[in-house]
């Protein structure tokens, strides 16, 4: 009967080229119920039969364990492919050129006195191999080479930058360029943010207190939260990513960071309005994962800078959901819990449309008569559909008759 049921298995589908109704179930639910039969006919419970039609996907359609692969998967390459030192090395490449320019107008300068020029020169040689001793050390020499300078002050910038990608994505690229002006700006929404968070852990604010704050600031929150558990929410993921990110580095790269975070944007102003920031998210959603880590790189992978290197973290974090949502081994696991715009945004929309697919087979069958629950939790094949399953198997019987 085994052989019966593995020959009529292996060709009984074909590709699904639609219908008239687009709200129609994407297998036909005889098959589909075929398909559950031969399981509990085999053995199983109709309630496993029905989690391995959805494990193994109806036909040649995807089920819960290609897409499973193909999430662990991306999350394999994420992890192989990207490596943490990329703020690090900009860094390192505009020092290198701050101080190649200004060796360049040291040699160049004929009037310049030279027990100056080789007191400066000393300076240069002697400066430690930690970029971010350098870069300290660096803060009082007084520059020559035009060239030199802006470099240097573009290791201030970057960091600023930076630091708040890792908070408010899309920050480096959109204050690149910034003035002081615009850092005065950034310096005011922070500090009303603090506020409004602090009024938020008293039990104080409002919705009044949030309309108010994205008036002055909206322009910092293009996905435009309707209230302050939505900004939140997506505030405090992100932070939560930041930490596991530098949590990630090695004790080296993390020792560096911190010591040229004062840097950032020449004022220790903007490490303490952030570390203030993260306190309160912290404290707000504790439930995030503020201490996890991942072993990141291999060969050929490059370097992320901070905020990069964050929405990597964010989409491990989202990865490692829809691994769940797909495993559906926790408790009150139901198909509707897969998030199909992850899926869309992590692996394809073609990806997104199977599982929706696998969705609506879940619901056709439930909502058709074919599987009900009893009154103790476990789902059960409806009579009617036992008298169709006990049909199929007559009929398969029958066509292996011999002689006819």
């Amino acid at each position: 009967m085994a052989d019966i049921w593995s020959q009529r298995r292996a060709t009984r589908y074909g590709r699904y080229d639609g219908g008239p109704d687009p709200l129609a179930p994407p297998v036909d639910l005889a098959e589909a119920l075929d398909e559950i039969g031969e399981d509990v006919m085999a053995g199983y419970s109709p309630e496993r039969a029905l989690r391995e039609l959805l494990r193994r996907g109806a036909g040649d359609r995807e089920g819960l364990d290609d897409l499973a692969r193909r999430v662990a998967e991306r999350r394999r390459r994420l992890l192989a492919e990207h490596d943490l030192d990329g703020t690090l090395q900009e860094i390192r490449e505009l020092l290198d050129t701050a101080v190649l320019e200004e060796r360049k107008q040291l040699a160049r300068d004929v009037a310049m006195d030279d027990g100056d020029r080789a007191l400066r020169e000393m300076q240069l040689d002697s400066l430690p191999p930690n970029p971010a001793a350098a870069v300290s050390e660096l803060g009082s020499y007084d520059w020559q080479s035009t060239q030199a300078r802006e470099a240097y002050e573009q290791i201030k910038d970057l960091l600023g930058r930076e630091l708040l990608d890792q908070r408010f994505q899309g920050m480096k690229q959109a204050l690149e360029n910034a003035t002081d002006e615009d850092r005065a700006a950034i310096d005011a929404m922070l500090s009303d943010l603090n506020e409004l968070l602090e009024k938020r852990e008293r039990g104080e604010d409002t919705q009044q207190d949030f309309d108010e704050f994205m008036a002055a600031h909206g322009q910092h929150f293009p996905e435009q939260p309707q209230d302050l558990d939505e900004l939140l929410d997506a505030m405090a993921a992100r932070a939560a990513a930041a930490q596991r990110m530098l949590a990630s580095m090695s004790p080296e790269q993390r020792q560096q960071l911190m010591e040229l975070s004062a840097q950032a944007f020449g004022s220790p102003q903007l490490m303490e309005s952030l570390a203030r920031l993260d306190s309160h998210l912290q404290t707000l959603r504790p439930g995030e994962d503020w201490s996890g880590s991942e072993q990141m790189g291999g060969e050929g992978a490059q370097g992320v800078g901070l905020g990069d290197g964050t929405g990597v973290f964010q989409d491990l974090a989202e990865l490692d959901a829809l691994s769940e949502q797909l495993s559906q081994s926790y408790g009150g696991a139901r198909m509707d819990d897969l998030d199909l715009d992850a899926l869309a945004r992590q692996l394809s929309d073609d990806a997104a449309v199977s599982a929706g697919e696998l969705q609506q087979l879940e619901r056709a069958l439930r909502d058709s008569g074919t599987l009900q629950r009893g009154s103790d939790g476990a789902l059960r094949l409806t009579p009617k559909a036992m008298r169709q399953v006990c049909c199929l198997l007559l009929c398969d019987v029958a066509q292996w008759i011999p002689g006819r």
